[in-house]
């Protein structure tokens, strides 16, 4: 899967250097700067699928950033990194033509599912490519279908057994995110649709029990990992 090239303006070396390595760690090759003056010189030279500015930073702030990118490339995607009170700010932000904004502090997950929400809109799905069939161990799974087969033995999933398995089998031995899993299937990430996915997940681990080398990994504070 290609690379979605993100340009990240935080003047704080902290959170960006956070912010760049959980990115990279989901396939999003991140160019970290840590003033606008800096971070539009790489966008005048590089091409990116998505900018992430910090409002308040030094030399060229991230609204006055947002306008000049927007003349280089008027539709690439604008997530603004706000504090507590900026409304103002925000309101201006919208107006330079803003996708999304996200006020500090924030939650990795949320940063990423508004991305890929955004990216989904605009460039199409950056989800993992999607296969028609999968093999899990001694397992085939068919998400069209919504068949899990084992021999000569199959079970017909419910639509959420069926979606559940297939964002993990894209996932496969990599970290699916919890909030993340919960907004794409369920929509909302409250406490009792998540108990509800730890429901589907225990059928799943059960339906998969036939195949010890196939396991649905429970990886604390994260989510799950499937692994094959």
């Amino acid at each position: 899967m290609k690379s979605i090239r993100i340009l990240l303006a935080e003047d704080d070396t902290n959170l960006g250097s956070l912010l760049r390595n959980y990115l990279a760690a989901k396939n999003m090759e991140t160019s970290l700067f840590g003033n606008g003056r800096q971070a539009l010189e790489a966008f005048s030279v590089k091409q990116y699928d998505l900018c992430i500015l910090d409002i308040m930073m030094p030399e060229m702030d991230g609204l006055a950033l947002a306008k000049e990118v927007r003349r280089i490339d008027p539709d690439i995607p604008v997530i603004f990194l706000t504090a507590k009170g900026q409304k103002d700010d925000i309101l201006e932000g919208f107006k330079t033509g803003a996708d999304d904004y996200i006020t500090k502090p924030f939650l990795m997950e949320e940063l990423l599912y508004r991305i890929q929400a955004i990216l989904k809109r605009t460039k199409g799905t950056i989800s993992p490519k999607k296969e028609d069939k999968y093999t899990l161990g001694g397992y085939t799974f068919e998400p069209l279908k919504q068949l899990l087969a084992y021999g000569d033995e199959s079970i017909k999933l419910t639509t959420k057994e069926s979606e559940l398995l297939e964002l993990l089998c894209q996932y496969g031995n990599e970290i699916l995110e919890r909030n993340f899993t919960l907004k794409s299937i369920w929509i909302d990430d409250n406490y009792f649709n998540a108990r509800s996915m730890d429901v589907y997940i225990t059928r799943l681990r059960k339906y998969l029990k036939n195949d010890p080398s196939v396991k649905i990994l429970n990886v604390h504070g994260r989510g799950y990992k499937l692994i094959t």
